[in-house]
């Protein structure tokens, strides 16, 4: 699959812009706060309805104007697909493919897969769980409709039981209620618990053998899930906490609270790895997503590569570099200088000047 163009109105800095892109590797280039990295959000947001950055839809529209419009065409399987989406300050996005409004976010699933890939991805081994789940709810997202509906519900169920833990402390009879609450937590959280159970075990049979030409075959790394509770035991212990929920006045069980650990030679190396280490189990991960959506979908993903390689040193920038040859690619950098010392073949560039593309 490849993104063939994509058209923004009033996107973060871009008034009107037209791109027509290549199939192999685009790179936008010029110096920092010109815009590149809203080019890359635009296509995260068309091909999946959120931002990569978590902005709300009235934070990308373009200051002082109220509504924004993004259209992207992909091809895929030799069917071409045509994405639309219109976003507004103080109402709900709209969605079209081919010309067709959709109801849900899950229905863009599919049309494209996309791999995004920040500096900022590079500390997610020493950073919060919160960023290893959101790891693997991007990527299960995009995959798995089912999981994006059970996520989503779940989600929803925790923020009315939390909400309700809040006012049983004025209204005690509001107790009650909670049944109904937990039952349906348990049912959502159960399958996500296991969908992400069973992503880890495909996760592990790609990123050993990645990592391991990573590190000279000189580091085995394993992923294990932790979950906070097991799905077989969700009810009993979600029941068991309910007076540390009421103390505290918040949900204290559940996958919302999961984490996962990253072994490397059998050390945690959250805790216990060096920095370096840390940032290859995380380039490591960022890869293992581009094959493990190859296995899946039967097809490859697109590369969004924001100012990576500058994070990197010289042998992983080659490791990365190695990887994306065949695969359509979208990289943003500050210069040129990296790829013609090591005669990367580059297919198309765009220089960015303060919201306008040459």
């Amino acid at each position: 699959m490849y993104i063939e163009s994509i058209k923004l109105s009033n996107f973060r800095n871009y008034e009107n812009l037209e791109l027509h892109l290549d199939q192999g590797t685009n790179i936008f280039y010029g110096d920092n706060a010109q815009g590149k990295t809203n080019i890359l959000e635009s296509v995260y947001l068309c091909g999946t309805s959120r931002s990569h950055k978590g902005s709300r839809d009235k934070e990308v529209i373009r200051f002082g104007q109220d509504e924004s419009h993004i259209r992207m065409n992909v091809c895929k399987n030799r069917m071409n697909y045509q994405i639309d989406m219109h976003l507004r300050k103080n109402k709900a996005k709209g969605v079209a493919i081919n010309g067709m409004p959709i109801k849900k976010a899950r229905e863009l699933l599919g049309v494209v897969n996309l791999v995004f890939f920040s500096p900022e991805d590079l500390n997610i081994i020493k950073n919060g769980p919160s960023e290893r789940r959101r790891f693997m709810d991007s990527e299960l997202c995009q995959l798995d409709r089912l999981y994006l509906t059970d996520l989503a519900g779940y989600n929803h169920i925790l923020n009315q039981r939390n909400k309700l833990l809040k006012e049983i402390l004025g209204n005690t009879s509001l107790k009650d209620t909670l049944d109904v609450w937990d039952m349906q937590m348990v049912n959502y959280g159960k399958r996500v618990i296991t969908k992400r159970r069973d992503f880890v075990a495909e996760l592990n049979d790609i990123i050993r053998e990645i990592h391991k030409n990573l590190t000279g075959r000189e580091e085995l790394l394993e992923i294990l899930y932790e979950p906070n509770v097991s799905d077989q035991d969700f009810e009993e212990t979600l029941f068991k906490n309910r007076d540390r929920d009421f103390r505290m006045r918040l949900s204290s069980t559940g996958p919302h609270r999961d984490d996962f650990c990253v072994m490397v030679n059998g050390i945690d190396i959250r805790k216990y790895g060096s920095q370096g280490q840390q940032r290859t189990a995380a380039l490591s991960l960022k890869l293992s997503e581009i094959y493990l959506v190859e296995k899946i979908i039967k097809d490859k993903p697109v590369l969004l590569l924001d100012d990576v390689l500058s994070e990197l040193d010289s042998s992983r920038q080659s490791c990365l570099l190695d990887c994306i040859h065949d695969i359509q690619t979208l990289i943003t950098c500050t210069g040129l200088d990296d790829f013609v010392s090591r005669q990367f073949h580059i297919n198309k560039v765009f220089q960015v000047v303060a919201g306008h593309v040459h």
